[in-house]
């Protein structure tokens, strides 16, 4: 994928046209986006989610700008022509629209990102406005909002009722109307997303747990390859168990080490005789 051309906004557009389903994957480090650059992905979100995956915290709260843009960072040099989309982390955007143009500009001056992605509907409109009216390109977050997740009563699936679909589906249009170019649907139902999709007039639309009816999918890459410890989401399909194949891996370092079977010759390097006897010389 050396040649690979640059994904930018008309690219992702010119898949929606086509009927081309748009990739998204998260993404924390260098070595991990040096694959995904590889493997042809239109998108990468450097999510909060890293507080939990990378972090060990407990929820994507205490999850900082400084560590995003770090990560942030090093994903855009591992993956240079990949779609980059910086998370905006808790705080960093509900105080004020101010608040968040200053923040979403650091994703774009520190990062080279390509956009950033913020939570919330109606209520954080004039925030998705202010950023997209300075020039930087604005995703919105919609169904279940990790930053949000005790007011809506812990990790379930949003709007199965009519009332609180409703309340997606206006939210939906007021990110659009604000000018967000795309909208995250997090576990809402399939029929949800495959409605607030079709009523899209120029906005794109991703399912993370939502059914196959939106322009593209989001999956997270830890639950992807059984790396995060804690639990494996429904939404989410194991492609391949790294977990299990680093941690016989690990474990089989540890016995040969004990055993002293780990290092081998070809494992070490040497010193010239000669070398070795003027060193003693020396000494």
């Amino acid at each position: 994928m050396s040649d690979r051309k640059k994904v930018i906004l008309p690219t992702l557009f010119k898949k929606v046209a086509d009927g081309q389903p748009i990739t998204w994957l998260t993404c924390y480090d260098y070595p991990t986006a040096y694959l995904q650059e590889q493997a042809g992905i239109d998108m990468i979100l450097v999510g909060d989610s890293l507080g939990m995956t990378m972090l060990g915290y407990d929820s994507t709260l205490p999850v900082t700008m400084e560590d995003m843009v770090r990560h942030a960072q090093a994903v855009r040099r591992g993956a240079p022509n990949a779609f980059l989309v910086g998370d905006m982390p808790y705080m960093t955007y509900q105080p004020s629209v101010e608040t968040a143009i200053r923040n979403a500009g650091r994703f774009m001056a520190e990062c080279g990102c390509d956009a950033i992605k913020l939570e919330g509907g109606v209520a954080m409109a004039d925030r998705i406005k202010g950023i997209v009216d300075a020039g930087i390109p604005a995703i919105g977050h919609l169904g279940l909002t990790p930053q949000s997740v005790s007011a809506l009563g812990g990790f379930r699936v949003q709007g199965k009722s009519a009332a609180l679909a409703k309340k997606i589906v206006d939210d939906a249009k007021a990110l659009e109307n604000a000018g967000a170019f795309a909208i995250l649907l997090e576990l809402v139902p399939d029929r949800l997303c495959k409605l607030i999709t079709e009523r899209a007039e120029n906005c794109i639309i991703m399912s993370l747990g939502s059914g196959p009816d939106a322009h593209g999918q989001l999956l997270i890459y830890h639950d992807m390859f059984g790396l995060y410890p804690k639990f494996t989401p429904k939404m989410a399909k194991v492609f391949g168990n790294a977990g299990e194949v680093i941690l016989n891996g690990l474990k089989q370092y540890a016995s040969e080490v004990t055993s002293k079977t780990f290092p081998q010759p070809e494992n070490w390097f040497g010193m010239k005789d000669e070398e070795f006897d003027d060193l003693l010389k020396l000494l």
